[in-house]
C-alpha cells in the first residue's frame, strides 16, 4: 500500500474507483484524505443499445460502447486518473464488479503500470486497509465469464425478441434466463387448473387417563391420538360414510397403549445467510419482496450514518451462495455468545456447515461486520426496513454459532382392535440457538405434553373428532418459493435472483396476485411459443449446464468463445427453423360485438405487449382502442363502468373504464372472497 501523504497537504495522491456514492463515502472515511474515491455508478461500458454488438466471424467480439448517459462520469474519472499517483479499482468482488474495472483499466491504457484492483468482502477499516496493503491484479477468469454472460444473453435476446416482434407484436422481449423462470411459473399454473380435488376424512381421539396421576405429573390427564393404521395398513378414509362407519367401530374397541417410545433429540441451528435463503427468509417474515431485500442489503452493505462513527458497512457482501465465515468473525461471535447467554450456549468448536455446489468459497456468508453491533444499538440510525433486515442478519448469524437445542421427546402408540392411533409430546429441556429465535417470536419452542402413560395402560375414549378434508392443488410460486426453486435447479446465481422476478413482471409476462407470481395471457402466450420452437433454451437442465459452464471459464477449465460457439452453432438452427415454423398471432383478430365508440366499426381483440386488447376493426383509419374488461361493475355509486387490469410500478391493480371520472382503484376484484385474498400491498411490488 503507497504511504500516506502528509494531512497538511490539500491534493489527493491516490484515486480509488468504486461503484456507488454511498459506499465511496464509507471507504473514503476509512482511507483519510490520501485518497480520493469517486464511483462509477455502475456499468460505464457495455454492449450498445439497438444492435447486437457481436462479432460472430471473429470469435464472438463483443463491440463495446460508452452507456447512454455515462460519459460525463467517465469524463470526470479519465481527469482525476491523470493527476494521481496510483489508482485502485475497487468495484464488487464478484463478475460484474471485476468487469468494471476491466473496462475502466482499458479506458486508462496509458496508466496500466499503476492500476491495481482491491477486494474485500466487507466495508470496514481492517478489511479495506488489509486489502489495500495488498492490491492485487485483475482476474480475468472473472472478466471472461461475466463477457460470456453478456453475450450470451444478448443473443438470446436479440435473437428471440425480433422474433416475436414479427409473431406477437412490437415491444415483446426473451431472456435466456428469464424465460425459464415465467416457463416455471406457467407450468405451476397449468398443474393448478388441471388439479383434480379429492376428498378424505381423518379421525383423532380424545383419551383420558384412567389411572391415577403420579404426584407432580406435568401432563394433563386428557390427550388426543391421530388414526394412522388399519390392520397395520396406512388408512384412508375417502367419504363420510365410511368415516362415520370407522367411528362407530371405534366406539366399541377398548384404547390400549400398545408401545411408548421416549427419545431425546437435538435441534440444530441453521446456517447463516446466503442470499437465496435470506432472499427466502426476508420474503417470509418481513413481506420484503426479492428486489426489496436487495436493495436494503446493498445499504447496509455500502455503509450507513452512524452519528459520530460516520459511514459504516454494518454487513458483509450480499450477494454470496458460501457458507463460510472468517476465523475472525468465529472468535469475535464466540466471546459474545459466551458473555451475553453464558457458557453453555456456545459450543465446544465452532459449527461447520456445507455450501452447495458449486459456491463461490472465496466469499464469506452474509454477516454483521466487526465489531459485532447488536441491533438495538444502531436501531435509531437505521430506516424501519435496513433494521428489519439487520435484524434478521445478525439473529441469523448469531444464532448459526451457538450451541443445539435439545428436546426430550414421547411417542405413544395406541391399539382399538384392528386400528392404531398415534400420540406425539415433548418437552424443551436446553433452548440452545432458540434462545436469540424466541427473542424473535420463532414458533420453535415447545412440543405438548402427554400424561404419564405405561404400556398396557387402559385409557378411556372421551370423544372421536372425524373431520372432513378435500386435498390442495400446488401452491403458485412466490418471490421466496420462487428464489429456491431457482437454486436447486441451478439456474441464475445470486446476484440474478432478484432481476429475474423483476424483469419478468415489468415485462408483463408475471403479476402479483397477494404475495404469489402468476403469469399473464401474454406470458403464457409467449412461454407456449418459447417451448414449442425453442425447448432447450427454456430447459432449466440445459439453463443450468450452461451456468456451470460460466463457472468452469471463470475457474479456467473452458474458454469463453468456444462455449459461446457450441452454443450458438444449434441455437442459430433453431433460430431459422422457428423463423418459419413459429405461429404467428399477430394478424389473428377475434371480432366481438362491441361496437367502436368513434365510428360505430366492430371492436376487434388483438394482442399487444401488455397483452390482449380491444381495437376498432378500422385500423389504421381509426385508432380506437381500450382494455378488455373484467365484466366486473365497477362499485361505486352512480357509476356504470367496468374494472379492468392496470399496471403500475407497485404491481398490477384494478381500475374503473371510466378513469378519470372515476378513480376507483382496487388489488383484488371486489367479488373476491376477502377471507382468502391476500393484500397486496404487503408486499412492494417489483
Amino acid at each position: 500500500m503507497p504511504a500516506k501523504r502528509s494531512q497538511k497537504e490539500n491534493n489527493s495522491k491516490y484515486l480509488v474507483i468504486v461503484e456507488s456514492p454511498a459506499k465511496s463515502k464509507t471507504i473514503n472515511k476509512i482511507l483519510g484524505k490520501d485518497y480520493k474515491v469517486l464511483a462509477s455508478m455502475g456499468h460505464i461500458i457495455d454492449l450498445p443499445d439497438g444492435k447486437m454488438g457481436i462479432d460472430f466471424e471473429n470469435g464472438f467480439q463483443p463491440e463495446y460502447v460508452v452507456m447512454k448517459g455515462r460519459k460525463k462520469y467517465l469524463t470526470n474519472l479519465k481527469k482525476e486518473a491523470k493527476k494521481s499517483d496510483a489508482i485502485f479499482l475497487a468495484a464488487d468482488p464478484d463478475r460484474e464488479g471485476e468487469a468494471i474495472c476491466w473496462h475502466l483499466k482499458n479506458q486508462f491504457s496509458k496508466n496500466t503500470d499503476r492500476i491495481y484492483r482491491v477486494s474485500f468482502g466487507e466495508i470496514t477499516a481492517k478489511a479495506v486497509e488489509e486489502a489495500f496493503k495488498h492490491p492485487g491484479k485483475l482476474d480475468m477468469k472473472k472478466v471472461n465469464a461475466q463477457q460470456a454472460r453478456r453475450v450470451l444473453d444478448r443473443i438470446v435476446g436479440y435473437s428471440l425478441s425480433p422474433l416475436l416482434w414479427g409473431k406477437v407484436t412490437r415491444g415483446l422481449s426473451a431472456g435466456r434466463v428469464q424465460s425459464v423462470a415465467v416457463r416455471l411459473i406457467c407450468e405451476r399454473e397449468n398443474d393448478i387448473r388441471n388439479f383434480k380435488t379429492r376428498e378424505y376424512w381423518s379421525i383423532d381421539a380424545l383419551l383420558r387417563k384412567t389411572e391415577e396421576m403420579p404426584e407432580g405429573s406435568d401432563g394433563p390427564p386428557e390427550f388426543k391420538a391421530k388414526l394412522v393404521k388399519h390392520k397395520d395398513e396406512k388408512i384412508e378414509i375417502g367419504d363420510r360414510g365410511s368415516a362415520d362407519a370407522v367411528v362407530e367401530e371405534l366406539r366399541e374397541q377398548k384404547f390400549t397403549v400398545e408401545d411408548i417410545k421416549k427419545k431425546k433429540k437435538k435441534s440444530h441451528p441453521r446456517s447463516p445467510y446466503t442470499t437465496s435463503v435470506m432472499q427466502q427468509d426476508a420474503f417470509n417474515k418481513l413481506n420484503f419482496s426479492a428486489n426489496k431485500t436487495m436493495r436494503t442489503a446493498q445499504g447496509l452493505y455500502e455503509g450507513v450514518e452512524l452519528g459520530e462513527e460516520g459511514s459504516v458497512g454494518l454487513i458483509t457482501y450480499m450477494r454470496t451462495d458460501s457458507v463460510r465465515i472468517s476465523n475472525d468473525a468465529s472468535e469475535e461471535v464466540r466471546k459474545f455468545i459466551k458473555e451475553q447467554y453464558g457458557d453453555k450456549y456456545c459450543p465446544s468448536s465452532p459449527p461447520k456447515y456445507k455450501s452447495k455446489k458449486r459456491a463461490q468459497e472465496g466469499h464469506e456468508a452474509i454477516r454483521p461486520t466487526l465489531p459485532l453491533r447488536p441491533p438495538a444499538t444502531v436501531e435509531k440510525y437505521l430506516s424501519p426496513d435496513e433494521y428489519k433486515l439487520y435484524n434478521l442478519i445478525w439473529k441469523r448469524f448469531l444464532s448459526s454459532q451457538m450451541e443445539s437445542a435439545l428436546y426430550s421427546l414421547l411417542a405413544v402408540h395406541i391399539k382399538a382392535g384392528d386400528y392404531k392411533f398415534h400420540a406425539g409430546g415433548g418437552q424443551l429441556l436446553f433452548d440452545g440457538f432458540l434462545k436469540v429465535y424466541r427473542e424473535d417470536g420463532d414458533d420453535q419452542t415447545e412440543t405438548s405434553l402427554l400424561p404419564p402413560l405405561e404400556k398396557g395402560e387402559e385409557t378411556a375414549l372421551v370423544e372421536l373428532f372425524p373431520e372432513q378434508h378435500f386435498t390442495k392443488p400446488p401452491a403458485r410460486y412466490t418471490d421466496a418459493s420462487l428464489v429456491k426453486e431457482l437454486e436447486e435447479k441451478g439456474i441464475g446465481r445470486p446476484s440474478t435472483y432478484a432481476p429475474i422476478i423483476r424483469t419478468i413482471i415489468n415485462r408483463n409476462y408475471i403479476k402479483r396476485m397477494g404475495r404469489s407470481l402468476q403469469p399473464t395471457e401474454l406470458g403464457e402466450l409467449v412461454n407456449k411459443l418459447l417451448v414449442e420452437n425453442f425447448p432447450d433454451v427454456v430447459d432449466d437442465a440445459f439453463t443450468a449446464r450452461m451456468e456451470d459452464e460460466l463457472d468452469e471459464i471463470e475457474e479456467g477449465k473452458i474458454e469463453w468463445h468456444k462455449a459461446l460457439e457450441e452454443f450458438y452453432s444449434d441455437f442459430s438452427k433453431k433460430l431459422e427453423e422457428a423463423k418459419e415454423k413459429m405461429k404467428s398471432v399477430k394478424k389473428q383478430e377475434i371480432k366481438t360485438d362491441e361496437k367502436c365508440s368513434k365510428c360505430g366499426r366492430p371492436m376487434v381483440i388483438k394482442w399487444g405487449r401488455r397483452g390482449r386488447f380491444l381495437s376498432c376493426s378500422g385500423f389504421p383509419s381509426c385508432k380506437e382502442s381500450k382494455s378488455i374488461t373484467t365484466g366486473v361493475k365497477c362499485p361505486e355509486e352512480e357509476c356504470d363502468g367496468e374494472l379492468v387490469e392496470r399496471r403500475s410500478k407497485r404491481g398490477m391493480f384494478y381500475g374503473c373504464t371510466r378513469y378519470p371520472k372515476c378513480t376507483y382503484t382496487s388489488r383484488k376484484l371486489p367479488q373476491e372472497d376477502p377471507d382468502k385474498a391476500e393484500k397486496q400491498d404487503q408486499v412492494e411490488g417489483e
